[in-house]
């Protein structure tokens, strides 16, 4: 049976992994959604995956649908976890972004786009 929780020790919190995300990691697109990531180096050594989320205010100004789309987003991740982990590694830290002004129309576009994106790294 596949694990579908989305446990704090999977949250990325903390502001030194997160600005070491953005000064190390890479970043793939596909669709809407904009990815960054952080393989387990030497340098920066990671014990377990970690994910985020991040939807931007200049995009949408109200919360509300700021918040919609985050819980979109991490839902995703929650029951498409084996599929990242397969294209990404176990111990990977990332950040996903919806990079579009447009609402999305509901959650089997969002998570079309998040296997593609998925798929996509898998065949690089």
């Amino acid at each position: 049976m596949t694990n579908f929780k989305y446990p704090r020790a999977e949250k990325l919190k903390k502001n030194t992994e997160i600005s070491l995300l953005f000064e190390k990691g890479k970043w793939r697109t596909n669709g809407n959604l904009r990815i960054i990531i952080l393989k387990n180096k030497p340098t920066a050594p990671i014990e377990s995956a970690k994910f985020a989320v991040s939807v931007s205010k200049k995009y949408f100004k109200k919360a509300v649908h700021r918040n919609r789309i985050k819980r979109l987003l991490r839902e995703c991740y929650r029951l498409n976890k084996d599929l990242f982990k397969e294209a990404f590694g176990d111990k990977t830290i990332a950040m996903l972004f919806w990079a579009s002004p447009e609402m999305p129309a509901k959650f089997q576009d969002v998570e079309a786009q998040f296997i593609k994106l998925c798929e996509s790294q898998k065949k690089s």
